[in-house]
């Protein structure tokens, strides 16, 4: 069965990725900033290891630590910060973490990483990022602000597409996955998806990449969503 490394997956969305992974019988190795507060992901994954994605120690420590070939990469962890704060209240030391964590992170990880990856047998790179994300959609009337959440997944969108263009040639697919308004502490309890339901759904679009969606941006749906 394939090997799929998951960070961010002590709870939320994450976590439902990797409980989805691990009942159909899928290897799942995953990461979570304090390893002894995992419990319950440690009761579904193959194995749950620490990692602080801004910290470059910690991500070289990690990456010594996975000697396994990795098919299927997903960067999934996340900050948001400043959620719909005015200008005069932002506190920017919160941006610049969003920024390390949202969009530094996933390529400090996935540089670590890419000798595990080149080894997979389905070498997919896998961006858990948002809608907020895109330009086209910061006339959304509920989402006008959020900067530090939303300047640093359009960051994100970025590298991401850079790695594609970069890593094509060796047959990386690199994918960008908006996972809809879920129900976890980041979207609220007012969102319409469970954990479960947004997870099986990016499953299943992982499932279906192929190398001509390198640089797809899509949402758990499969449905494109624009830049």
């Amino acid at each position: 069965m394939p090997t799929y490394l998951i960070t961010g997956a002590n709870r939320g969305i994450g976590l439902a990725l990797a409980k989805h992974l691990a009942a159909r019988g899928d290897t799942v190795i995953a990461t979570a900033r304090e390893q002894g507060k995992a419990t319950e992901l440690a009761e579904v994954a193959s194995r749950v290891e620490e990692l602080d994605v801004t910290d470059p120690a910690s991500v070289s420590a990690f990456a010594e630590r996975v000697t396994e070939p990795i098919d299927v990469l997903i960067n999934n962890a996340g900050f948001y910060p400043n959620r719909g704060e005015p200008l005069d209240q932002i506190d920017t030391e919160a941006i610049l973490r969003a920024f390390d964590v949202n969009a530094v992170g996933p390529v400090r990880v996935t540089r670590a990483l890419l000798p595990r990856l080149r080894a997979g047998g389905h070498k997919k790179l896998v961006h858990i990022t948002s809608v907020m994300g895109s330009l086209r959609s910061v006339d959304d009337a509920n989402q006008k602000r959020s900067i530090a959440y939303r300047a640093s997944k359009a960051a994100l969108n970025m590298a991401a597409l850079l790695l594609s263009n970069e890593l094509e040639p060796e047959g990386i697919i690199s994918a960008m996955l908006h996972p809809g308004w879920v129900q976890t502490d980041m979207g609220g309890g007012k969102a319409p998806l469970t954990t479960e339901q947004s997870a099986a759904g990016l499953v299943k679009v992982i499932d279906g990449l192929k190398p001509r969606d390198n640089g797809c941006f899509r949402d758990y749906q499969g449905k494109k969503i624009p830049w």
